[in-house]
């Protein structure tokens, strides 16, 4: 063993062992965090594992011309194996820390978006701890760690669906008490219907937070923000659901769990790959079958993804309608305003609409209402017919056939 580490140019210190006698000496050397890993695997080609055990402490500062050489040789910048699964670990908490955690997390959560508030929401996601198990499982996976991969997995399944039960309690408790404003439609709160109609760009943040997760786990940098970010993707959308079910609104139970789900497995998916380009693999061992490690991560991957494309549909068609509502939506207000702004309606200003457009409605061709805000200055003259010709006017530009316009007038005074 000595011979291996004079042959890699590493100091070392040696202690006779004086505990139970079970080891001969005791070996400390420093070595760059990027060389932890290969040094150990020529160690083990020795006998290490056989009649030793190692323990990788952090160093706070050696003093070494040998130790600047071989910095220069393991210049890389991820941890070694032995240290990634202990981290991993570290990040799952024990189980009833972790539901103490999550369900704190998501009571203040699902008051936040009560209360429509951002920060609330945010300041939230500091508690909840779900960093841990996607990390875990993707670790395992890589590493071909079965009880980290079932470990974080359940974690997660467990956790999330914990928080849509939490999120489901706490509002049919709130829902009509005096806490709440009378007859509340949580579909019209901001925060929720942010979370109600997920489209592609929501798999940024996912994706985003699973590629920082698993670059500062390996890295030991800033863990506790990522983890933030990951909370974010999932905490808030799992407490709508729970809240659309509390309220009996199955659209806004469905399109929130919908986003749950792509983001979990777009956090796992991208934390996965990261690992795996890293060169994360299992230790060399007979009892490993390398290929069989291969096969298994992309034997995941593959359910991930799948997952994801099967999810992505309903991401894709929320995508879609918002395109064509916006699209719609505008050429409406355009062409309302185009229309007053004609020499026949001098005095009669477009002043905006006060309904929101209903996508829906227009390509199935029901009834749909329209109501426009018309200013009219002193002295206009409006037409007794306005609503008609500005409902014939958008039909035929738009094609919408059970358009109705409802005009509210407003008193308008210019200065000259």
């Amino acid at each position: 063993m000595l011979t291996a580490l004079d042959e890699e140019g590493i100091d070392y210190a040696v202690w006779e062992e004086t505990g139970r006698g079970d080891f001969e000496a005791l070996l400390s050397f420093p070595i760059p965090e990027s060389g932890v890993e290969p040094v150990l695997e020529k160690l083990e080609t020795v006998g290490i594992r056989e009649d030793a055990y190692t323990i990788v402490l952090a160093t706070e500062t050696v003093v070494s011309e040998r130790l600047t050489k071989l910095q220069k040789r393991y210049d890389g910048l991820r941890i070694s194996r032995e240290e990634l699964v202990a981290r991993a670990e570290d990040l799952a908490p024990a189980r009833s820390t972790y539901i103490a955690f999550l369900v704190l997390s998501t009571i203040i959560a699902t008051a936040g978006l009560l209360q429509d508030s951002a920060a609330t929401i945010i300041g939230a996601m500091v508690v909840a701890p779900l960093m841990g198990p996607a990390i875990t499982a993707s670790v395992g996976t890589v590493l071909g760690d079965e009880r980290l991969v079932s470990r974080g997995v359940a974690f997660q399944i467990f956790g999330l669906a914990l928080a849509v039960a939490v999120g489901a309690v706490m509002g049919w408790l709130l829902k009509d008490t005096f806490l709440l404003p009378p007859e509340l439609d949580i579909r019209t709160i901001p925060q929720v219907a942010e979370r109600t109609s997920p489209t592609f760009l929501s798999l940024f943040l996912a994706l985003g937070s699973g590629i920082a997760g698993a670059i500062s786990v390996m890295r030991n940098a800033g863990s506790a923000l990522v983890g933030v970010a990951i909370a974010v993707a999932l905490i808030p959308p799992a407490a709508t659901a729970g809240l659309g079910l509390a309220w009996g609104y199955e659209t806004v139970a469905i399109a929130a769990g919908t986003l749950v789900l792509v983001n979990l497995l777009a956090i796992n998916l991208s934390a996965l790959v990261l690992f795996y380009l890293a060169g994360y693999r299992p230790v060399e061992d007979p009892t490993y079958d390398q290929q069989s490690i291969r096969r298994n991560v992309l034997k995941r991957l593959g359910g991930i993804i799948a997952g994801m494309l099967l999810l992505s549909a309903v991401l894709g068609a929320v995508t879609v309608g918002e395109f064509l509502t916006s699209n719609v939506d505008l050429e409406l207000q355009n062409e309302a305003q185009a229309m007053l702004d004609e020499p026949g309606y001098e005095g009669l200003n477009f002043e905006g609409t006060t309904t929101e457009f209903d996508f829906v409605r227009y390509v199935t061709n029901e009834n749909y209402e329209m109501e426009i805000l018309v200013g009219v200055e002193e002295g206009a003259t409006v037409p007794p017919d306005l609503a008609q010709q500005l409902d014939d006017r958008l039909s035929e530009a738009t094609g919408a056939e059970n358009l109705t316009v409802r005009i509210v007038f407003l008193d308008e005074q210019v200065s000259d």
